[in-house]
């Protein structure tokens, strides 16, 4: 092996300059920063790789060989996706997981057999008995399906033809941030990518003039905050993380052009930028030095794309109507839903919503009527104004919280009112759109909303489905860190084929 080296290196003047030119760690610095430029824009070239594996052709791999540098892995069903998520953990004994027999069960405390020693939160591990409170709202079945859904969601309810619920989600965290985290990255511990920028990442853009990953979140939200890292790229290159749009003037900050500037030579200064940042790029190796550029460029395109975007004087009335009064509030769950169609519109991949105040420790019956109130609408309107635009076969829509809430009263129990504490071990999300079975529920619980009884759904299950319905095997996407290689799954998950149509 050796003397054939030596052969080639004798017979190759070209390798002779490089081994003179760099030492042995900085030309395999160099050489790996290249081949990685190299898979990263196959990565980018998303379009062509789509209709390659939609008409059966087999990629020309060249001199890479591996599969994993083309995605996606197979057809994908989801062009794109709009991730509605319900921060705090909305109450699935108030909104779809209807359990008749609790109401004869009222006050009593909730059999140890079915508790089991389950981890409690530090707010209700010293309460001396789990009183169970059946839900005062009342439910009904709709539709086809005859889904079970309370007068809480009475919009979504003309819509559940069109859904997946998934009542037996289960997760690891029983805290609000951890388990924010754990959901939107793959892991409690911050630092770690997002799922829009996995997808942006792995796919790369439909729109060169927005980014491919954009965050909205209520205005005037209560209940436990949000952090910024829950939509950044962790260690994947910036241009990967999660741009937020804001309600106001200035929907992106820094975006608009300083007060007297009229921004006519901003073309001739990214130029001249580009070709300093070049020379840096020659001399370092650094890929920030490109994602930066990148960043650079984008912004400078959405100086126009941004306000058109956001220009909500186009959309007729019939439409504000649907989404409810709110939605001519910019800033508001009505509104972000509304934003978020149009965006799904202008080819954006991932738009994800955040929506606080689903924390109901106390006056659980109130407060999950508010915020029904605040979303209920909106939500059905969103599915609607997909189908009848011809998006909703492709577009991915998903509905859920953190965890869920407990069966027993947290604090005091009347016959009207009642707190529910954190629940992470049977909860209920919906799906609808892109690949995903409509008019069906899957999993269940047992009597008491405690267990899941039937097809368990877990955290890292539901990601390795979302990133499936894009055509991403979730075992094959991965970037490497630190000397390991690291995915959205970490080392867990399955695809809940059952689900899929």
């Amino acid at each position: 092996m050796c003397n054939r080296h030596d052969k080639l290196r004798s017979d190759n003047k070209d390798l002779q300059k490089v081994e003179k030119q760099f030492d042995r760690r900085e030309f395999l610095t160099k050489t790996s920063l290249g081949i990685g430029a190299l898979a990263f824009s196959s990565l980018l070239n998303s379009d062509k790789a789509w209709s390659n594996v939609k008409n059966n052709i087999k990629p020309n791999l060249g001199e890479l060989g591996d599969i994993n540098n083309v995605l996606p892995h197979h057809l994908p069903k989801a062009k794109r996706c709009i991730y509605l998520f319900q921060s705090g953990g909305p109450s699935q004994l108030e909104l779809f997981d209807y359990k008749p027999k609790l109401k004869g069960l009222f006050g009593q405390d909730l059999p140890e057999s079915v508790r089991a020693g389950q981890r409690l939160t530090g707010m209700s591990a010293d309460q001396t008995s789990f009183p169970i409170a059946a839900s005062t709202i009342n439910f009904n079945q709709y539709g086809e399906s005859r889904a079970w859904v309370s007068d809480a969601m009475p919009y979504l309810s003309e819509v559940v033809d069109d859904i997946c619920f998934i009542k037996s989600m289960q997760t690891d965290a029983i805290n609000h941030d951890p388990a924010i985290t754990f959901f939107q990255t793959g892991s409690q511990q911050p630092g770690r990518p997002s799922i829009g920028s996995w997808i942006s990442y792995g796919l790369g853009s439909d729109n060169d003039n927005l980014p491919t990953f954009i965050t909205l979140v209520s205005k005037n939200g209560g209940g436990q905050p949000l952090y910024a890292r829950l939509w950044g790229n962790g260690f994947l290159p910036t241009e990967h993380q999660g741009v937020q749009f804001r309600s106001g003037k200035d929907p992106v900050l820094y975006l608009s052009d300083p007060e007297n500037y009229d921004g006519h030579d901003r073309r001739h200064m990214l130029d001249y930028l580009s070709k300093l940042n070049k020379i840096q790029n020659d001399a370092y190796g650094d890929p920030e030095i490109n994602a930066r550029m990148a960043q650079y460029e984008m912004a400078f395109k959405m100086q126009t794309s941004v306000p058109e975007v956001t220009d909500m004087s186009d959309e007729p009335e019939y439409i504000f109507d649907m989404y409810g009064e709110d939605s001519r509030d910019p800033g508001t769950y009505a509104a972000n839903c509304l934003l978020g169609r149009k965006l799904l519109e202008k080819d954006v991949k991932f738009v994800q919503l955040y929506h606080q105040g689903w924390d109901q420790h106390l006056g659980c019956p109130g407060g999950v009527k508010m915020n029904a109130k605040k979303t209920d609408q909106a939500n059905a309107a969103l599915i609607k104004d997909l189908k009848q635009r011809g998006m909703f076969e492709d577009t991915l829509i998903i509905w859920g919280g953190e965890f869920g809430r407990t069966v027993y009263s947290q604090g005091k129990l009347t016959a009207t009112d009642y707190g529910r504490d954190h629940h992470p071990k049977a909860f209920t999300m919906f799906m609808a759109g892109a690949g995903v079975k409509p008019g069906i529920t899957y999993g269940e619980t047992d009597d008491f909303s405690y267990n899941v009884v039937k097809d368990p759904v877990h955290t890292h299950d539901f990601q390795a489905t979302l990133l499936h319905l894009f055509g991403i095997d979730h075992e094959r996407l991965t970037y490497k860190h630190q000397g390991r290689r690291f995915r959205l799954t970490d080392v867990h998950g399955h695809v809940v084929k059952d689900i899929l149509s």
